[in-house]
């Protein structure tokens, strides 16, 4: 009687695979390393008090109370005014958020089923919208609001901000993929009107969508700093990128102000944080990767 025994071949990557692969390793530690400490600094930094600030090792936190103490002192400076900001930075993202976003829902549904006179160019006109970088039209669009008399007010903030060429486009190619010719047409049947179609069919079948988009406009319009700083003058109309950029440039000549911004720097991205894990089960990838499955 024999035993005959089973060896199975060793497989080995190519050497130029596992080079490459060691490679993109480092390169994807680096990256996250990147993007990690100067948050990890903030964290840290914001549990230090202002003499513990430059006097302590970098990355090791404070424990003698200095964060509370941080956020006290954040809340009533100038009688509060960081709560101001916060307000405002509220009502510009997400008002701003939705608006623009239901402004992309309608305008790239439109675009994607329908075909009108135009309707090529002014979806090749929003492409190129989409190539132009925002910062061209800051100066453009504070000449136009002042001539109105806009400038300074929540609307000079807002309105710029409510049509999105990105948001179009990626509703646009949504609306082609997941909302069928067929069921629009039941609804005409039915006695649906066009409008009414859109609200009722339309908007549910592209709600995975519209969430991202609007956590990408939410986003945008939260950390939006320069168009803040050209409408504005009045500080009590500052969102929070403003704000802390003016307490920046007054700890010039007060030290102290310097662990209130790290603490309010903290504080502004604890929203944003918070929004991005809620709405993480809608996020789409293949959306920004110009893929889209219903």
């Amino acid at each position: 009687m024999t035993t005959s025994t089973l060896i199975s071949p060793r497989i080995t990557a190519p050497r130029g695979m596992k080079k490459t692969n060691v490679f993109a390793t480092t390169v994807l530690i680096v990256g996250a390393l990147y993007c990690i400490l100067p948050v990890l600094w903030i964290l840290i930094a914001s549990t230090k008090s202002s003499s513990e600030l430059f006097s302590t090792t970098t990355y090791l936190p404070s424990f003698t109370g200095g964060f509370f103490e941080n956020i006290q002192q954040l809340l009533s400076y100038r009688g509060g005014i960081f709560g101001r900001w916060a307000l405002n930075s509220v009502i510009y993202a997400v008002g701003g958020g939705l608006a623009s976003t239901l402004i992309a829902a309608a305008a790239g549904y439109a675009l994607g089923k329908y075909t009108f006179p135009g309707s090529k160019l002014a979806f090749r006109v929003i492409i190129a919208g989409v190539l132009l970088p925002q910062i061209m039209l800051a100066i453009p669009q504070y000449l136009m609001m002042s001539q109105v008399g806009l400038t300074n007010n929540y609307a000079a903030v807002l309105l710029p901000l409510l049509v999105s060429p990105y948001a179009i486009y990626l509703c646009k190619i949504y609306a082609e993929a997941s909302v069928p010719d067929e069921i629009m047409e039941a609804a005409r049947i039915d006695g649906a009107s066009e409008w009414k179609i859109f609200l009722s069919t339309g908007l549910r079948l592209m709600s995975p969508a519209l969430v991202t988009i609007f956590l990408l406009q939410f986003i945008a319009i939260w950390n939006n700093f320069l168009l803040p700083f050209i409408m504005l003058s009045d500080d009590s109309m500052f969102p929070l990128t403003l704000g802390l950029y003016g307490m920046l440039r007054s700890s010039a000549s007060q030290a102290a102000l310097y662990s209130l911004v790290i603490t309010g720097t903290l504080l502004a991205i604890v929203p944003v944080v918070i929004l991005f894990l809620s709405l993480q089960r809608f996020w789409r990838v293949d959306l920004l990767s110009g893929g889209v499955k219903s």
